[in-house]
C-alpha cells in the first residue's frame, strides 16, 4: 500500500490544521519545497498538496509555493492537488504546470455536471475528494454540511470516470485519534475504483490496520500530522506497507 505524505499550503507555508480549522494551524515549514524533497528522500512516491487558502477562496491562492514544489519533483514522483479547483481552466493550468492528478471535491458535491466535465476533458487525471463525517458529506473546507450520503455519491462519480476516491473522516484529521477503517472498508467495498484513505493517521498500528483491509480497494493512505509530529516514522511506515502484496483492484 502507498503511503503520500501530505503538504497542506497555508499563506505559502507548510502547515497541518486540526479538523479543518484554519485558525488551528500549526506551521511545520516555510520552505514547502524543501518539505517536498524531504518526503521524497524518505521514500515517498506520491505527493499530496492542498492549497488551503483556496479550499475556502474557490480559486488557488498559493501558486507560488505550488509551482516551487513541481520545480523541485520535477518528473520524479507524481503530485496530486487539491483546494480551490472549481473550473476547467484551472485544472488545464495546473496539469500544465506539472501536477500528475487534480482532486475535486467542493465543485463536485456542488455542480456534478462540472466533475463529469472534467473527467471528458482530463481522462486519467481526475481524483475525487469526499469530506464525510457520520456517513455524510461535507463541502466548502469542511464549513457547511449536507444531506448526500458518501457511498451513493461516490458510486455516482466513479460512474463519471474518476480515477479514485480520497475518503477523509473529518471528525477525525489532524486529531491523530486513528482511522475509521470500518467506513473507509465500507466505501471501498461499495466502489470499483480504488480508494484513498484520509484522515487520522496516528501510529504504525494505523499504516498496519489499513494494510489488512487493502483487498478492500484501499490502494493508498495520507498522512499529514503524525509524519511531522513524529508519531509515526514515514520511512518505517512506507518500508512495513511494501511488505503487503499488491491488489488487483489497486493495480
Amino acid at each position: 500500500m502507498l503511503l503520500i505524505p501530505a503538504i497542506d499550503l497555508k499563506d505559502g507555508h507548510c502547515v497541518r490544521l486540526k479538523q479543518g480549522d484554519m485558525d488551528a494551524a500549526t506551521v511545520f515549514s516555510e520552505d514547502p519545497a524543501a518539505m517536498a524533497r524531504h518526503w521524497i528522500n524518505q521514500g515517498a512516491r506520491r505527493l499530496h498538496l492542498v492549497d488551503l487558502n483556496g479550499a475556502f477562496a474557490g480559486k488557488p491562492k498559493n501558486e507560488a509555493a505550488i509551482k516551487a514544489i513541481l520545480e523541485e519533483v520535477g518528473e520524479e514522483i507524481p503530485v496530486q492537488l487539491g483546494g480551490g479547483i472549481r473550473d476547467l481552466d484551472t485544472i488545464g493550468r495546473c496539469l500544465d504546470d506539472g501536477v500528475s492528478y487534480v482532486i475535486i471535491g467542493t465543485a463536485a458535491v456542488k455542480t456534478p455536471g462540472f466533475l463529469y466535465d472534467a473527467c471528458v476533458a482530463f481522462p486519467g487525471h481526475v481524483i475525487v475528494g469526499l469530506d464525510a463525517k457520520e456517513g455524510k458529506v461535507a463541502v466548502d473546507g469542511w464549513s457547511k454540511m449536507t444531506g448526500h450520503d458518501v457511498v451513493d455519491l461516490a458510486k455516482k462519480f466513479e460512474d463519471h470516470g474518476v480515477e479514485a476516491v480520497i475518503y477523509t473522516d473529518i471528525g477525525r484529521d489532524g486529531m491523530l485519534s486513528g482511522v475509521n477503517i470500518e467506513a473507509t472498508v465500507r466505501l471501498a467495498q461499495a466502489l470499483r475504483i480504488p480508494v484513498i484513505a484520509s484522515g487520522g493517521i496516528a501510529s504504525m498500528k494505523d499504516v498496519k490496520a489499513l494494510c489488512a483491509v487493502e483487498q478492500e480497494g484501499i490502494m493508498a493512505a495520507i498522512t499529514g500530522r503524525a509524519i511531522y509530529e513524529g508519531s509515526l516514522d514515514f520511512k518505517k511506515a512506507q518500508v512495513e506497507a511494501d511488505k503487503r502484496i499488491p491488489t488487483a483492484k489497486s493495480g
